[in-house]
């Protein structure tokens, strides 16, 4: 095996990938979302940087001329190439003021997926910098989830229809 793939992570067959969608693994205690869409894999966090929400479940629409995950919690956007987190703003330069797609920066930490013979492993990021995703696979962020899980569990009991 060569160094570059001793950094791997197998993942799954690429049909059974295929099949999924969408596939949650936990490598070195990191929880990563793989997404099949239109032909090629992408792997990102599987909690969304501004709150902890599940992304497995997000639509993906294309937005600002790139494929985005929309979190299911709050609605917020991440490209899936490259984890920037997307806002609409006005573009105050063109009268009247149009609304515009931009770019807050990489939110999200993505991870690179390589397909072997049929075979798909993902490389984790090695970005030395903190990415706000990065907080939810700590012990706080994990911490925080649990909570808002049982919280909204809590209140699912106490709705009434």
């Amino acid at each position: 095996m060569s160094r570059a793939m001793e950094q791997c992570h197998f993942v799954g067959k690429k049909e059974d990938l295929i099949k999924a969608k969408r596939t949650f693994k936990t490598l070195e205690d990191r929880d990563v979302l793989i997404i099949y869409h239109r032909e090629v894999f992408y792997a990102l966090d599987y909690y969304c940087y501004h709150a902890g929400g599940n992304l497995e479940t997000g639509d993906i629409e294309e937005i600002g001329g790139q494929l985005c995950i929309i979190c299911p919690k709050h609605k917020y956007k991440i490209s899936l190439a490259k984890g920037e987190g997307l806002c609409k703003s006005l573009d105050k330069s063109k009268k009247p003021p149009v609304p515009i797609w931009f770019s807050k920066g990489v939110k999200q930490r993505v991870h690179t997926v390589k397909e072997i013979d049929g075979d798909v492993f993902v490389e984790l990021s090695k970005m030395p910098r903190w990415i706000e995703s990065d907080y939810f696979q700590g012990e706080q962020g994990k911490e925080k989830r649990a909570k808002a899980e049982a919280e909204a569990e809590a209140n699912e009991g106490t709705d009434s229809s």
